[in-house]
Parts: C-alpha cells; sequence; structure tokens
C-alpha cells in the first residue's frame, strides 16, 4: 500500500479540510489497488507569495484501474486561505461520472463547500445506478444554499454547494461527500470496459467539463496574481484540469 499523504500542511489548515482530506484518502486506499499519478516535478509541492503572505500549494495523485488520475490539493495562503480540491478522473474505457469536491475557507470559517458526482460518459443525466442511490439521500440540509456558477452546467441535479453555519453543518456535509465517494468508489469497480465507440463518446464529454471547469475565473485569478498568466495556465491545463486525449 502506498504511504497516505504527509500531514505538513494539512494539520494547519481548518479541521474540515484535515478530516475531508483523510476520509478521500481513506476511502481510495480501501476501495482500490493505487499507484503513483506523476505529476511535473515542479508541481508537485509549490510556494509562493500572494499579496505579501506565503503561499503553499501540495498535490497528491493516484490511479488505479479505474481511474487515470486521481487528485487531492491543498493549498494555504497565510492565515488568510485554505482550500481543498479533488477531482477523480476515470480511465476513458470506463462510463463513470467525475467525482469532485472543493472547501475553501479563511480565518476560522468555511466559505464554500461543493460536492458532486458529475455527468461526463456522454450522458447528460448520471446512471440509473447513480440516481437512485443518490435519490435516497435527505434533502437538503444546510441553512445557507450557494448559487452555482454559470460556468456549472456540468453539475448534475445532486451537486451540493453550501457555506456550512456550524461545526454541525461541517460534519453534515463531510459525510455527504462520503456518502457520495464510497457510492462512486463501489459502482467504479463493478464496472467493465465500454467499446471503442462509446469510448470515444466519454473523451468528448470529460473534455468538455475539463473546458467548463478551467473557465472558473476565481482560481485562475489566484493562481495569477502569485504565479503569472503563463505560469496559472500551465497548472489549470496540467494539473487542475487536464482534458483526456482523443
Amino acid at each position: 500500500m502506498l504511504e497516505t499523504s504527509t500531514p505538513s500542511l494539512r494539520q494547519q489548515q481548518h479541521p474540515l479540510i484535515r478530516d475531508l482530506a483523510d476520509a478521500i484518502e481513506g476511502l481510495w486506499h480501501r476501495h482500490f489497488d493505487l499507484e503513483p499519478y506523476h505529476l511535473p516535478e515542479d508541481l508537485g509541492y509549490i510556494e509562493g507569495r500572494l499579496e505579501g503572505e506565503k503561499l503553499t500549494i501540495e498535490n497528491r495523485c493516484y490511479q488505479s484501474r479505474e481511474f487515470r488520475k486521481m487528485h487531492l490539493e491543498l493549498a494555504k495562503v497565510g492565515g488568510t486561505l485554505d482550500i481543498l480540491h479533488c477531482v477523480m478522473f476515470p480511465r476513458s474505457t470506463y462510463p463513470l461520472p467525475m467525482f469532485g469536491t472543493d472547501l475553501v475557507g479563511g480565518r476560522g470559517q468555511i466559505g464554500a463547500a461543493i460536492v458532486d458526482l458529475s455527468p461526463a460518459d456522454g450522458g447528460r443525466t448520471l446512471p440509473e445506478a447513480y440516481r437512485s442511490e443518490l435519490g435516497r439521500v435527505p434533502e437538503n440540509q444546510f441553512s445557507h444554499p450557494r448559487e452555482i456558477p454559470a460556468w456549472g452546467t456540468i453539475f448534475s441535479e445532486f451537486c451540493l454547494f453550501v457555506r456550512p453555519a456550524n461545526p454541525e453543518e461541517e460534519k453534515l456535509f463531510l459525510k455527504r461527500v462520503e456518502t457520495y465517494l464510497d457510492l462512486h468508489c463501489r459502482r467504479a469497480i463493478a464496472q467493465t470496459p465500454v467499446s471503442p465507440e462509446r469510448e470515444a463518446e466519454i473523451i468528448a464529454a470529460q473534455r468538455h467539463y475539463c473546458t467548463q471547469q478551467q473557465q472558473n475565473d476565481k482560481t485562475r485569478r489566484v493562481l495569477e496574481r502569485a504565479f503569472g498568466p503563463e505560469w496559472a495556465d500551465r497548472y489549470m491545463t496540467t494539473v487542475l484540469f487536464d482534458c483526456p486525449n482523443p
């Protein structure tokens, strides 16, 4: 088994980010035979400055039979900003949704928390096996829902985007992510490869997902201010949302 992520950065972040990072890696190790996914050497661990504050980014990447890339990013800007970002990129031979979750917090508060299983297999809705299980998840129990951004047309009807109001809602969000991710892992290991024709549809759908995610101006602006536009574009298209090749 691969070693779990080093605790250096996550132990300095908001407790929900620490707990969610541990939960994600724990489920990955439980369900899959993981191998390392190698990022460019200069993009695995990054340090910089943003408006006078130290910026640190740590990336952990794995791959498995079902997923070409399982990416967990933790980032911290001084004492003002804590970030968790996670996306699982299925191999193009498997008709699976795109699991993604993000946490953004600062000064002890989580301001944005999102999780989704986004259709990315050539269809516009999630497979029935996913819809059936997710349909049994309780209705939104959060007091501060947030509006999906304009580029978020890729998200499913089960996308949860909120600002947790208190520790109880933070625990509830963590439980929701674990529910989504455990379902996804179980469905993934039960899948069989598709035909070459179906694979072409999956590649096109995943490329659309990545292209839409690259339009996230908030992420891009932070990276540009810290490292410049050229570096930010490389990071967005190489680490965060690299499109699968045809």
